[in-house]
């Protein structure tokens, strides 16, 4: 397969016109979303063009133009959707903001950005709001259910009026996704209009043959991630493929069985902690799966079995990072299955275990994972941090940070992380902003956070607290998750909180976070 493989993409090209538009032209009738929230919706290709040429509209009437950044920040819904659309229909860059961020993860990314405009839920206006003073470049506020001036009503937005699409080209920027800092502030990872095609390879093996007659997707990931927006999102929508929408306030297995029954759902993304957790309740009759990718976290082959046994299908893994996603693979039918072994490169990807020496390791020996460079799927560059950009990409190769083992067959295996990169419940979270919130407490002067291997979540979020001589610790705990709660997010506060004396620390006084892990 990877031999016979070669890139087909576009050099006029942009994600709006091969996702929603060209299918509006061709079927507008042709049901593209299917949400399920406060009432039933469904928004066929038509509608999400007739939608996102009003909106894209609105922004140029509003002074928003080619390169600007558009963010947005809103839970899984069509209006996410609507709102990527129009931001590249102006040759602009759409920014998926969580809608979990709290007031200091908010404010570096769009200060950060530079972005200049935002589209917003209601739930979160007041926060977007009170930090407008301390955004100049922000020109225009957008948000759902009726808001009040000057915030402009977005289903007035989507309504009425058109602006040309962009001529956009393959490698124009088109999509910006924010990492997890780890020695550093999180960064704006820009990518270019042919990322969507660099996934599709992965995409078609690891979804069992995608797109079939009758497939319909979802994922419980939120669009604001790679994940959630990249390995389901956009690839269901330029294949034709109904996408199920639908946000859960928390994640329960039962929820997520009921609805993938009654929608019949054939096609999942879902993260191993989500399968983790639906593997504690029995499996429901009426299941239509066919195929569930699944990555971010290793998974063991006692989870492989039961997903053929109980849910009727395989589990397909994948990897990949914000920087180049979807570029190794393990599928049924196409390769052997090794319990514990990420897969081969996926066509179209040359993907190499390298030494110090940037020479491939031998078989058995670890080396860091790194990717090819030019390669469709990897990003143009860090936003703004030309030092960082210069770090990842070397010699021609994009570093990823990690570490794998080579079998002797090719299959990588996963050995550990180069960084402090934590990975809970299916997130890659970074510990710099946490420990910035805890140090902003009075009582605390230094804080460190590390993960902890959790059966379920693959690894919790743990932090290491020196507090000033003579403040005491009660109550202090649920003060610093509060802290972190409302400055950074809540899927990132600490579930444990250790006090210490002091924290080891390397000769020039950066904290050592691997020693925290090892002790």
């Amino acid at each position: 397969m990877r031999a016979a493989f070669s890139w087909d993409i576009p050099q006029q090209l942009n994600i709006a016109d091969v996702c929603c538009d060209r299918w509006a032209r061709a079927e507008p009738g042709r049901v593209a979303v299917r949400h399920l929230g406060e009432r039933r919706e469904e928004w066929t290709y038509g509608q999400l063009k007739s939608a996102s040429d009003a909106l894209a509209a609105t922004l140029a009437a509003n002074g928003v133009g080619r390169g600007d950044r558009v963010a947005i920040f809103m839970a899984q819904n069509p209006r996410v959707l609507v709102a990527h659309f129009a931001a590249m229909k102006l040759g602009a860059i759409a920014l998926p903001l969580f809608t979990l961020f709290g007031e200091d993860a908010l404010r570096y990314r769009l200060a950060d950005s530079g972005a200049r405009a935002i589209v917003a839920d209601a739930a979160v206006l007041d926060l977007v709001l009170s930090l407008r003073p301390d955004l100049p470049e922000l020109r225009i506020v957008l948000a759902t259910e009726s808001p009040r001036a000057p915030v402009l009503a977005l289903e007035e937005a989507m309504a009425g009026g058109a602006a040309p699409i962009a001529a956009t080209k393959a490698d124009d920027p088109a999509v910006m996704i924010y990492t997890s800092g780890t020695t550093g502030d999180p960064k704006g990872v820009l990518h270019a209009h042919r990322f969507l095609y660099g996934h599709l390879p992965c995409m078609e093996l690891s979804q069992g043959g995608f797109p079939q007659v009758g497939d319909l997707g979802w994922t419980p990931a939120d669009w604001a991630w790679i994940g959630g927006l990249m390995d389901m999102a956009m690839p269901c929508l330029f294949y034709g493929v109904p996408l199920v929408s639908h946000r859960f306030a928390k994640f329960e297995p039962e929820a997520a069985y009921d609805l993938m029954v009654q929608e019949g759902v054939s096609n999942a993304f879902l993260p191993p902690t989500a399968l983790r957790l639906m593997r504690q309740v029995a499996a429901p009759t009426g299941l239509r799966l066919r195929a569930i990718g699944s990555g971010g976290e290793a998974l063991g082959g006692d989870l492989l079995e039961w997903s053929r046994g109980a849910l009727g299908c395989p589990i397909n893994e994948f990897y990949g990072q914000t920087e180049a996603n979807l570029v190794v693979s393990a599928c049924d039918g196409v390769m052997a299955r090794v319990p514990g072994a990420m897969g081969l490169p996926v066509p179209g990807h040359e993907v190499a275990v390298l030494g110090p020496d940037d020479r491939p390791v031998a078989a058995g020996e670890v080396g860091e994972i790194c990717v090819a460079s030019p390669d469709p799927v990897m990003m143009l560059r860090y936003w703004n941090k030309p030092e960082a950009t210069e770090k990842k990409v070397v010699n021609g190769w994009l570093r990823t940070g990690d570490l794998a083992m080579m079998r002797g067959d090719g299959q990588l295996v996963f050995h550990a992380r180069d960084d402090d990169v934590i990975t809970s419940a299916g997130y890659r979270i970074g510990p710099v902003e946490i420990e910035q919130a805890l140090a902003s407490h009075a009582d605390v002067v230094m804080a460190a956070v590390v993960g902890e291997s959790d059966p379920v979540r693959t690894e919790i979020v743990v932090a290491h607290v020196v507090v000033r001589a003579g403040a005491g610790t009660e109550g202090l705990e649920t003060e610093l998750k509060a802290l972190v709660r409302d400055k950074v997010s809540a899927h990132v506060v600490p579930r444990k909180i250790v006090y210490a004396e002091t924290l080891p620390m390397t000769a020039t006084g950066k904290i050592l976070r691997r020693a925290l892990r090892a002790g």
